[in-house]
């Protein structure tokens, strides 16, 4: 958990600067690429979530979003250490800058969309599927605290000690080792496979939802049964009793 949030700050949160400094971006540009970037990180591991629960399984999805993580950052870690890859640097007069070339930007972008995929697979995923080795209540409290903890130290030494490299050191440094971090974070999930215990997929419960509202559709002009028995519910003293239904109409 912490290298893998280590590697995703070390790249993101300086990424403004990035663009601005080393790609001749307009302030304005970057910041909407970074407030993309953010949305994406946001939003997508609702979808990381859904395919670790309902189809492929918690260590498959954290699996692959590593992996493809560490495949952007590594594209990244290029673009700021081969020249090939990148604008030539402003002189003084900022009006004779050059933007990347459409090659160049291309990558980038590739490398940023991959690198925001593994966020997507990574972030509530590694969570839930942590909580899930334990079935006690006060143990899953316990993981909870420490993986918080965790999460924001890595985060604080992303924010910090990373974003320190990149300005005052390099930045082929210190994309990798977000790159070096998200490796290490990997290797250490997947060597721990054999001690996990690892669920099964449940199905989409969008999938059943579904399924009502086609069936209630289908039996929108059903006329109400007076017997009894095609409910679930009968009345008695006390409260309601639960019983089966003895026939299909209303199944």
């Amino acid at each position: 958990m912490a290298g893998l949030t280590l590697a995703a700050g070390g790249w993101s949160n300086n990424i403004i600067v990035y663009l601005i400094n080393e790609f001749n971006i307009k302030s304005i540009d970057a910041a909407q690429i970074a407030n993309i970037l953010n949305g994406c990180m946001a939003l997508l591991p609702i979808i990381g979530a859904i395919l670790a629960d309902s189809y492929l399984g918690s260590f498959i999805v954290i699996s692959v979003s590593s992996l493809v993580s560490m495949v952007g950052i590594v594209v990244l870690t290029l673009t700021s250490t081969l020249d090939v890859l990148k604008p030539k640097p402003c002189e003084n007069d900022q009006s004779s800058c050059i933007g990347p070339s459409k090659a160049q930007i291309g990558i980038l972008y590739a490398s940023l969309a991959l690198s925001t995929m593994g966020v997507a697979g990574t972030r509530f995923t590694l969570a839930a599927m942590g909580a899930d080795q334990f079935t006690n209540p006060k143990h899953q409290r316990a993981f909870f605290n420490w993986h918080f903890f965790a999460m924001y130290a890595a985060t604080f030494v992303s924010m910090v000690g990373i974003v320190y490299i990149q300005d005052n050191v390099s930045w082929g440094l210190g994309f990798g080792l977000s790159g070096a971090a998200n490796l290490v974070g990997l290797v250490a999930f997947v060597l721990g496979s054999r001690y996990y215990l690892l669920l099964k997929p449940q199905g989409s419960p969008f999938t059943q939802l579904a399924y009502v509202l086609v069936a209630a559709f289908r039996k929108r002009k059903a006329l109400l049964s007076l017997k009894i028995e095609d409910y679930c519910q009968e009345p008695q003293s006390g409260g309601t009793k639960l019983m089966d239904t003895t026939t299909n109409n209303f199944k």
